[in-house]
């Protein structure tokens, strides 16, 4: 048995379309009332849970008379304006079988990307939980533009699961576990245990479901099991149909152990629940010293920079070289102001323009490496 299953208190759960939906469109009711009933029994006994559900746009379809998954934003959006309100309704329903409550959270990259609306979204799960309702998250796909086109609910589900600082997280999608190849191929074997990346490097990741509902693969929930993992959360990856087992505590599907350190709130958050306004070019001497040496990164180690910011937005610090973000951090200065200043020290800088340009670019303790 699992004890980092068993002993879990606070649950995140995340499915995907293809484990709610049929391939055609429309809400798979066996499907949803079998996973309810596993998430139910859950809180009956006393823990909190938390589902992060795909699948508003693929519900949508078959209501709209729709044959497949629409390819412009418009009719997205309107399938998922359809498909929201049915699939909220049916977890209403199934998990008011076990005298639950369900609260929809709806939540756009914003929701969590921006501190302020960061903090917003945890008051809101937390206040769920402490009234025992069972929170139902999931992308605001009506009004979102980029989350429909690019986005996948996996990474969304890591963060809500840092956000409420959950025990665990589970995702389920049609897969039964993480495998070093093509699931189909027998060659393949399952990957029991993560343990850190080098358990990762025989792995050949896919991208694509097979159901052709959802927007996501096996490497969005290997990416999210990083994020988890890095901030201390031990994750199970496995098909829909496994959720009970797993959360009984067997050996099935896949788990991703936690990081032995989890880093401060705030620096995790600069690292996973932002998105840079910026790019700042290093040359190599300050790539050492920002990674190496972790020092605070001063102008005179700038050779470009790239967007549009304003002091106290994330930026990537970029090594000019390679062109690879190696970290992000909290600029103070904003970007129209930056480029005059390029490769002069602090000093030169106070000398000629006054002491409040005697300051670093980027403080360390608002830095996080990639």
């Amino acid at each position: 048995m699992r004890e980092v299953v068993t002993g879990a208190r606070r649950i995140v759960v995340k499915v995907g379309s293809s484990s709610l939906t049929t391939a055609a469109g429309g809400i798979d009711q066996e499907r949803v009332d079998a996973l309810v009933d596993v998430l139910g029994k859950l809180a009956t006994d006393g823990r909190e849970v938390v589902l992060v559900s795909s699948g508003a746009i693929a519900a949508g379809l078959a209501p709209l008379n729709l044959p497949r998954r629409p390819r412009d934003l418009a009719t997205q959006q309107a399938a998922a304006s359809v498909g929201q309100g049915l699939l909220i309704g049916r977890y209403a329903a199934g998990f008011a079988r076990h005298g639950r409550t369900v609260g929809q959270v709806l939540l756009t990259v914003d929701d969590v990307t921006r501190r302020a609306h960061y903090r917003n979204a945890y008051r809101t799960l937390r206040k769920l939980l402490d009234l025992g309702a069972v929170p139902v998250v999931n992308e605001n796909d009506t009004v979102a533009t980029e989350e429909i086109r690019f986005g996948d609910n996996d990474r969304l589900a890591a963060l809500v699961a840092a956000l409420v600082h959950a025990d665990l997280l589970v995702l389920l999608s049609d897969v039964d576990a993480l495998y070093t190849g093509d699931p189909v191929d027998p060659a393949s074997k399952r990957v029991e245990v993560v343990r850190d990346d080098a358990d990762l490097e025989a792995v050949a990741i896919g991208r694509a479901g097979r159901a052709g509902v959802g927007t996501g693969g096996m490497v969005t929930k290997v990416e999210a099991a990083r994020i988890a993992t890095g901030f201390g959360i031990p994750v199970v990856l496995t098909a829909a149909p496994l959720a009970g087992p797993v959360l009984e505590g067997a050996e099935v599907g896949t788990l991703f152990e936690p990081a032995a350190q989890r880093p401060t709130a705030r620096l995790f958050w600069l690292a996973h629940a932002t998105a840079p306004r910026g790019r700042l070019h290093l040359d190599p001497g300050a790539v050492t010293a920002v990674v190496a040496r972790r020092k605070s990164l001063l102008p005179a180690g700038i050779t470009a920079v790239d967007g549009s910011f304003a002091a106290g937005d994330p930026v990537d610090l970029v090594a000019a070289e390679s062109g690879v973000a190696i970290a992000r951090g909290l600029v103070n200065y904003d970007a129209v102001e930056l480029p005059a200043l390029l490769g002069r020290t602090t000093s030169e800088l106070a000398a000629a323009l006054g002491p409040e340009y005697e300051r670093e670019v980027v403080h360390r303790d608002d830095l996080v490496l990639l």
